[in-house]
């Protein structure tokens, strides 16, 4: 066993949306670094259970983050089972293709669905975690939030305007946070770029654009957005960054 895997030996984390794609390879890395891993998902129960099963010590929790009551009760189901939360990863989230100019089709409903996962539930999840955020910290080794944002909340580009707003509040709030919770509670964002996923396998434009225009002629795999959340959770330092991670494609 490494030292980091011994040093989070009873550490407990959550992983929002981890039944596939980003948040699975996360989880997946985090269970490799030594962390106790609560896997989360709306709807992919079987895939959830399964994951959970062929980890020691880890759960399954289903919840709609759309429903504030569901998000609330997802941190209450991890306290009771486990009693501590150290770290939470809030990957989850949801998008919409509609084309920039087309602004009557991003109606007030695809912005109010959009900033309800992506932007409302992490603010709930982190508030309902808090104290036991707070209550695990030590000097050391802060407790610690991951926000999975885009790269569309940094630079004017997106599926949507509505989806690249709602990242952008994430990353503002990333930093509002990272000095509000501060010592205790470190708050950084990662913003991928293209990411090789079940979900963008259709997307040839963007695959396209990736391995023509990017220094790195390529998306990202997951594991590789997985590594840097590994090193966020592991660094007692960093705060309020936001890790642009794009193949170097806004260079361009």
């Amino acid at each position: 066993m490494s030292f980091n895997q011994e040093n989070n030996k009873g550490r407990v984390v959550l992983v929002t949306g981890s039944t596939s794609g980003i948040g699975k390879s996360i989880a997946l890395q985090l269970a490799h670094d030594g962390f106790t891993v609560v896997f989360h998902s709306r709807s992919s129960v079987a895939e959830g259970e399964h994951l959970a099963s062929s980890i020691p010590n880890a759960a399954y929790i289903q919840a709609d983050l759309s429903d504030q009551v569901q998000t609330k009760q997802l941190i209450s189901d991890v306290l009771a089972r486990y009693g501590q939360l150290d770290v939470l990863i809030n990957n989850a989230g949801i998008n919409a293709v509609i084309p920039h100019d087309s602004l009557k089709e991003a109606s007030a409903e695809v912005w109010r669905d959009l900033y309800e996962v992506n932007v409302i539930a992490p603010w709930t999840l982190i508030a309902e975690a808090e104290e036991a955020l707070r209550n695990s910290s030590t000097q050391e080794r802060p407790s610690c939030i991951v926000n999975i944002s885009s790269h569309a909340g940094v630079r004017p580009k997106g599926a949507s305007i509505p989806y690249a707003a709602s990242k952008a509040a994430l990353n503002h709030m990333t930093k509002l946070l990272a000095l509000s919770l501060s010592p205790d509670i470190r708050v950084n964002a990662i913003a991928p770029g293209l990411v090789d996923t079940p979900m963008t396998e259709s997307w040839v434009e963007a695959h396209k654009l990736w391995n023509e225009k990017s220094p790195m002629k390529r998306g990202a795999k997951s594991n590789e957005i997985a590594h840097i959340a590994s090193m966020l959770v592991a660094n007692s330092y960093l705060t309020g960054e936001i890790i642009l991670a794009d193949g170097g494609l806004n260079l361009t």
